[in-house]
Formats: structure tokens, sequence, C-alpha cells
């Protein structure tokens, strides 16, 4: 509990007092009494002199004290208080407070996180450029009413957000009410993820499936007829069955994997991962697909770890498909090349590369731009009969935005195709 240190005023209790000035009343009592004694002073000038110094030390004089306080107070702007700044601060949402013209008062961190230009005691319009939210911001100010505004910001991911500004009324230095406005973000990016993933799998799983459901479909109605007691067609129609569900699982399967990766685009993974033994583990669970197909994998992947802020799980099914594709549609090249190497980005800044290069037939110039759409195949009874979904590059698409990555292609008809995978490399730590 904290201690009151305020002075006593006027109307403090008189033993208080007596007590703090007991020991300049005792020195003044000694005092004149000598002088009495010695008779250098009378009695009633001595005792006019006591009380003179009884009333000093009694009586506080703390005037001045009192009214620099005052004007203290009088001067503090309530809404500049620390109080309201620890508030805004504490929102878990991106938060902006401003005065009635729009300067910034407080913002926690979230709100720079989101808006880096922000400054205090400097207009917002001239921080936030988005149509919607200069509209919104003006409309607030000029009615005093709530407003809401949906935008997207592209920086440095596509978001959907929710801007709502609020009037809220507080104190004056001077005794009165003004209006600020509480401006607060929210990020509906994973709503409409969700909404997107649900229309698209409607649309994409309903035409993906209508084939082999169909085919199950048809070899049912065939079993229990015509084929009823036939057993080499029975054997024969149960196996195109389990070729088509398996089909069907994988199909969903990539579906899902996508949708999940879909819904946290925008939330960058922060754990930090070894790249060299993720590609190892991949290229070790394909050997028996390698030998199947007659194909040799040559890795070549540095000694010492490779680390980079990244997802396992999704890493994994990275490699595993980049991999598998070259495995399955490169395998007239008869071997593959994994290689991890350093390199300079875009913006010259360092990143690792891992390249996947096959040596089979390649892919014409006019399907590269389309490869990592969804559902695009180059030859698409090639891709059903490999057992492939139109879905694995796409996949590994999204995985590498999410990663802040990005794909490279490469291919020459007849020369093979190399598939980079690019991760920026982590900034060493800065040291004051």
């Amino acid at each position: 509990m904290a201690i009151d240190e305020t002075p006593s005023s006027i109307f403090s209790p008189w033993p208080d007092r007596l007590r703090h000035a007991a020991i300049i009343l005792l020195a003044a009592g000694l005092g004149l009494t000598v002088l009495m004694t010695l008779g250098h002073l009378p009695v009633l000038h001595a005792a006019a002199v006591f009380v003179l110094i009884a009333a000093a030390a009694l009586v506080p004089w703390r005037l001045h004290d009192a009214a620099a306080s005052r004007d203290d107070v009088r001067t503090e702007d309530p809404v500049e208080a620390a109080a309201v700044n620890a508030i805004v601060a504490g929102m878990p949402d991106p938060a902006v407070l401003l005065d009635r013209a729009g300067r910034v008062i407080h913002l926690n961190a979230a709100a720079s996180q989101l808006a880096p230009a922000l400054r205090k005691n400097e207009l917002a319009q001239f921080a936030l450029r988005s149509p919607e939210i200069i509209t919104a911001l003006r409309e607030a100010i000029a009615t005093t009413q709530t407003r809401r505004a949906t935008y997207l910001d592209q920086v440095p991911v596509d978001r959907w957000m929710e801007l709502v500004i609020t009037p809220v009324p507080v104190p004056t230095r001077f005794g009165g009410a003004d209006k600020c406005m509480l401006m607060t973000f929210h990020d509906l990016t994973p709503l409409r993820r969700v909404e997107e993933m649900r229309a698209d799998f409607v649309a994409n799983a309903s035409h993906e499936l209508r084939t082999p459901l169909a085919a199950l479909s048809g070899f049912i109605d065939t079993l229990q007829g015509p084929a009823r007691d036939d057993a080499k067609a029975r054997e024969r129609f149960l196996s195109i069955m389990q070729a088509q569900a398996k089909r069907m699982a994988r199909l969903i399967d990539d579906l899902l994997s996508l949708s999940r990766v879909e819904l946290s685009a925008h939330v960058r993974p922060d754990a930090l991962v070894d790249l060299v033994p993720i590609i190892r583990q991949v290229v070790d669970g394909l050997e028996p697909l390698a030998r199947e197909r007659q194909v040799e994998i040559e890795v070549d992947l540095p000694d010492p770890p490779v680390t980079i802020a990244g997802d396992r799980e999704e890493l994994l099914r990275l490699f595993e498909n980049l991999i598998e594709n070259a495995l399955k549609y490169g395998a007239s090249g008869g071997r593959i090349v994994v290689l991890l190497t350093n390199a300079a980005g875009i913006d010259g800044a360092p990143e690792y590369r891992v390249m996947v290069r096959d040596f089979g037939p390649g892919i014409a110039p006019e399907h590269l731009p389309r490869l990592t759409e969804r559902f695009y195949r180059v030859d698409v009874g090639d891709s059903r009969a490999q057992g492939g979904t139109g879905l694995g590059l796409s996949l590994v698409k999204h995985i590498l935005a999410r990663h802040r990555g990005r794909l490279l292609i490469e291919s020459v008809p007849k020369s093979g195709a190399t598939f980079t995978a690019c991760f920026p490399q982590l900034r060493p730590p800065t040291t004051d």
C-alpha cells in the first residue's frame, strides 16, 4: 500500500502539528527563559516572541505549493495520461486513438506493425493511404458517429481487414468534454479464407470426384448385375475400383492440405528447422518409387545445418511433391538431381535454394506460367495415369508463399525440367 505524503492542510489535527514542531518550541522556550533570567528580555516581550515562533511553527505555510499543484493539474491533458496509453497498448487488436482533428494520440504495438508510418501527433490519414480508411475517418470526424470499413491490405500478403472507428467522449483539461476517435482493426482473413475455400472445394471437388464416382457406380452396377457370377471380371473390376478410391482419397487429402496452408498464409512460421534432414527423409521415403521407375536419385546437400524459419510438416509435403513429380514425369531420363545451394535473391538478400532437376521430356513453354494453378495438367491422361491430382504444385506454391519464399520453374523440351524452391535466410541478430 502506498503511503500518502501529501502536505497537511490548514485543517489538519493540531496534535500532529504540535508533535512535529515540538523541538522548535522547546528550543525557543529554553532560549527565551535564559534571556529572561539574565534580565535581557522582559517577560511580556518574551511571551510575545514565543507566541510568534509557535504560530510560525504550527501554521502550514504551503499556499505556493498548493497553487503550483493546482496549476499542474489544470495543465495536464487527461486524454494524454499514462492510464489511457496503457489501455490502448493493452488492446489485443491494432488500436489507434485520435483527437478530433485526426492526429494520433496513442497507438499500440500491433497498430505500429500494421501501419509503420503512423506517428504520434501526426495526422493518421497521411499514414493510412487506403481510400476506404480515409473516407470512413473523415465521415466519423464530421459526424461523430461510428463508422466501419472493409478493405484489402496487399502488403506483404493479401489480408482482409475491418476498420471500426468509434467516437469516445473524453474530459478536457478545463473540465469540459470532447470526442476522440478510437480506430480498431480486425483481421477478417481467416473468415474470408474459409468462405473462399468452401466455395473452391465444392466447385473443384465436385468436378474432380465426378469421374471416379461414376466409375465406381458403374462397376458396382456391373458386379451386381451381369458380372455377378464372373470371378475374373469381379477381380478386375475390384482392382479398378480400388485404384479409383485411392485417387479420391489422394484428391481429398491434397485439398485439405491446400486449405490448411491457405488458411494460415498470412502467418509466417517461426519455428527453426533444418532443411538437410527433411530432404534426406523425403528422399529415403521415395527410394521404393525410384527403384520401381528405375530412376537414380543424386543428392548434393551440405554437411552443416541449413536452418530457416519454417513448418516441418509443410516442408516435408513440399519436397515430397517436387521429388515425386520428378520421379513420375521425368523417369525417362533415368536420374534426378536434388541440390541445396546459397544464392542471392531478387533484392540481393541471401537465400537458400533447393533444386530438383529431372532429365525427362521437359515442359513446353506455354504451360510453364500455369503449372501452379489448381487442377492444371500438361497432359490430363498421363497425370491421372500417374495418380496425380493436379494440386501438387499449387500446394508447393502456397507453402513457399507462407514461408516468404518463391518457386522457380525452368524447362526446355526434351532436356528435362528444374523446379527450385527458394527460402530467405535467417537474418543475424543485430547488436547495439
